[in-house]
């Protein structure tokens, strides 16, 4: 069997996470209390490559300081700086002294798959096509990379069409051999003034090279807005086992597999699984209902959160009703105020979103 690489993806913008984005990767936001990234470096190591290309852009000093060396995953890591986000195939081209024609894996790392990538892989490395990708069917395909298939071949794709030939969208992982590299260097950038990844797989398919193709069983999620990180905590935390690393205190229930990191205070509050309590938080006179992560050190106080993620060094305090469906970023206080004169008062990020009852 060949050796194979990996090459993941960290840079980009993250326009469509933002607040959240405006001071953190969009690759590590924590789904489950873990970024999201993690996930990815994760299915490369299982799948049983060593050897990763991290691509870099604005967030590369907090990547950097995340994954390190990547010897905590069982990884050697290496990074790729890319000076914009110009393109799928672009941190392609910027890649090729790094993989050194090798085959390689091309990992979007604000992707998750359930079921992980082994199989593909060792299928690829048999080394009986130019390019594996990956499809999924979708209901919004025009928010994606879609392939046209007939009788089961890939015939055509296209990037975010308007008008699909197909629900096929192309699940964020790919494999190439180094043929890959002709393709990227002879496509031009697309009206998004980009190196679409698309096109260079058409080049392949247009000049004879062997590209297959395999549906995704099981979820698969691209976490690029703030629904696509909620069904993914969703999904994550559905497969969650109970684990409490800190026993509930006084007037304390637990319903549901629930897990508690360490030095947790709980006191006179339900929490109802799934559901996950990060090292060093505290809930107080609360509920914790089914699919929220809580952060480390966060604390929850006389209030309610449920279907939410509510990041690290937070405090949510007397909340008159249930917070649902949010994405809570590091370091913020969401309190009522008790005594008149009673006012809203905010500091609020560029392209939030605010309901009040």
């Amino acid at each position: 069997m060949v050796q194979i690489k990996a090459l993941i993806l960290s840079g980009g913008k993250g326009t469509r996470l933002r607040p959240i984005t405006f001071t953190s990767a969009k690759q590590l936001v924590p789904v489950a209390n873990k970024p999201i990234l993690f996930y990815g470096l994760e299915a490369v190591r299982e799948a049983g490559i060593v050897d990763v290309g991290i691509v870099v852009g604005d967030t590369a000093d907090e990547v950097r300081k995340a994954v390190g060396s990547g010897e905590q995953f069982g990884l050697k890591v290496d990074y790729i700086p890319q000076e914009a986000p110009l393109g799928l195939a672009h941190a392609v081209k910027i890649a090729k002294d790094y993989m050194r024609d090798e085959p390689f894996v091309m990992y979007l790392g604000d992707n998750l798959l359930k079921n992980g990538i082994r199989s593909f892989v060792s299928e690829f490395a048999d080394g009986k096509c130019d390019a594996q990708i990956l499809l999924a069917r979708v209901p919004n395909p025009s928010e994606f990379g879609v392939a046209e298939i007939e009788e089961g071949r890939v015939v055509g794709l296209e990037e975010k069409p308007k008008k699909p030939k197909s629900d096929y969208a192309l699940v964020g992982v790919y494999m190439f051999t180094n043929s890959i590299f002709e393709a990227v260097e002879q496509i031009k950038p697309s009206w998004r003034n980009e190196l679409e990844i698309t096109d260079a797989i058409q080049y392949l398919i247009d000049k004879g090279f062997v590209v297959n193709s395999h549906i995704v069983e099981g979820w698969w999620k691209d976490t690029g807005k703030l629904e696509d990180i909620l069904d993914a905590n969703h999904m994550i935390l559905a497969e969650l086992t109970a684990r409490l690393d800190s026993e509930p205190g006084k007037g304390s229930e637990i319903h549901g597999n629930v897990q508690t990191g360490k030095k947790v205070n709980i006191e006179g509050s339900v929490l109802r699984g799934p559901c996950i309590i990060g090292d060093g938080a505290s809930i107080i006179d609360s509920y914790i209902g089914p699919f929220t992560s809580i952060g480390p050190n966060t604390q929850v106080i006389r209030s309610e959160v449920e279907n939410s993620i509510i990041l690290e060094e937070c405090t949510i305090k007397d909340i008159g009703s249930r917070i649902g469906n949010s994405l809570i970023g590091r370091n913020v206080t969401v309190a009522k105020t008790v005594r008149p004169p009673k006012s809203y008062e905010f500091m609020v990020g560029d392209n939030s979103n605010i309901i009040i009852l």
